[in-house]
């Protein structure tokens, strides 16, 4: 089953997405994603420049030696455009083995490990009013388990907030970078305030999940920690900068609430010291992000060492393939523990036909052959490129800090 072809296709029906295909000389092909908000072009330029002239030929049927190919040849290793290269072209693989043997790809992975998969969606407010009545949208929807995120008096502009009630929430908004203004002591004295109110209108079995987007140090990750500790949450996520692993060793000695991260590894290498120290309770790194399939098996084998879960991210800058993908992989990994979920525009899922469903705060991702996720070539061809920067983020004295 020899690779006969190999294209990536562009296309921005809301957002911008990247997609590799790969075609066999079976006739059967197969789809991985290759999205990297804010530097799609960057790994668009790598796939063709790099990694498609070294496909064709080759047996789309060693998967393995494909990667490892893909990854020790770079030389200069890891990396975030690298490893979304890789992982394109791994999903699309994994997708055409399956399609090959007539099966769902959870099949091909070892079969369920669960009939269905939990999904967390995303409420957010201007404040906090306005961000429970977005719980209670979520709740009727079917939701078990909502991310909540509000508005901070005297902030301009929160990170998971979007802009008006009601619209979608879109960080990438310009066409180069925003800057935004961040106080991270209006923050800590606000939002405990959020999760309260949660507890006190919605009882204690919705599960709630928090995103602080890397924003605190250490210590005042530890404070928000212990201090959230009556509400319960599922997961404080993204506390502090996980570029040195050693930090979540200080959090974890103050608050026993769980901690997550990772939507930004590229590797295993990126949360080693995590997984292994159990630092961490959550592994949210993601199949088009770090290595596809193959690499990510690895990780979450690793983790499960630790009674470390898997969590990955499921943010509408990955596409439809990466959902598909995603959510065979949570229906067979033992160590599951929820999976993320924004909702794609109606645009967007039409470029993208896919065999997924949602149903009372789960999803299953259907029987169809392969990742059960495809793309209408014609309809993508409609919605061009368009630059799409996310923000950058400044103290109240300018100093620039994390987004």
């Amino acid at each position: 089953m020899k690779i006969i072809e190999a294209r990536v296709i562009v296309t921005c029906p809301g957002r911008n997405l990247i997609t590799l295909k790969i075609v066999t000389d079976s006739g059967l092909y197969g789809i991985g994603d290759a999205t990297l908000n804010g530097r799609e072009m960057a790994v668009v330029a790598y796939l063709q420049e790099h990694v498609l002239p070294a496909l064709i030929g080759r047996d789309a049927r060693r998967i393995e030696d494909i990667w490892q190919y893909l990854y020790r040849g770079a030389y200069w290793r890891r990396g975030p455009v690298t490893m979304t290269a890789i992982a394109a072209v791994d999903v699309a693989l994994w997708d055409i083995l399956a399609k090959a043997a007539n099966m769902p790809l959870y099949q091909i992975l070892g079969g369920k490990s669960r009939e269905r998969v939990m999904v967390y969606g995303h409420a957010t407010g201007k404040d906090i009013d306005g961000c429970l009545e977005e719980v209670a949208r979520h709740v009727e929807l079917g939701y078990k388990a909502v991310r909540v995120q509000c508005g901070i008096p005297g902030i301009a502009t929160t990170y998971g907030v979007a802009k008006r009630s009601g619209e979608r929430y879109e960080p990438a908004d310009s066409d180069l970078p925003a800057e935004h203004v961040w106080d991270t002591a209006k923050y800590l004295n606000h939002v405990p305030k959020l999760f309260a109110a949660v507890r006190e209108r919605f009882g204690d079995d919705l599960h709630i999940l928090h995103d602080v987007h890397h924003r605190l140090t250490p210590i005042e990750a530890a404070r928000l920690g212990k201090a959230v500790e009556p509400f319960n949450l599922f997961w404080l996520e993204d506390c502090t900068p996980a570029e040195n692993q050693q930090a979540f060793r200080l959090i974890r000695q103050h608050t026993t609430t769980p901690l997550a991260v990772g939507e930004v590894f590229n590797s295993i290498h990126d949360c080693r010291e995590l997984i292994q120290e159990q630092l961490i309770d959550y592994i949210r790194a993601t199949l088009v992000h770090a290595g596809g399939i193959s690499h990510v098996r690895r990780i979450a084998d690793f983790a499960a060492l630790y009674q470390v879960r898997t969590g990955f991210h499921g943010a509408t800058d990955l596409s439809p393939v990466t959902m598909g993908a995603a959510l065979h992989f949570d229906t067979w990994v033992p160590n599951f523990g929820i999976q993320e979920h924004m909702p794609h525009d109606p645009l967007t899922d039409a470029v993208f036909p896919h065999a997924y469903h949602f149903a009372d705060g789960y999803f299953t991702p259907g029987e169809t052959p392969g990742h059960g996720v495809d793309i209408d070539e014609e309809l993508a061809a409609e919605y061009p490129y368009k630059r799409a920067s996310l923000p950058v983020n400044r103290l109240e004295d300018g100093t620039l800090w994390h987004w």
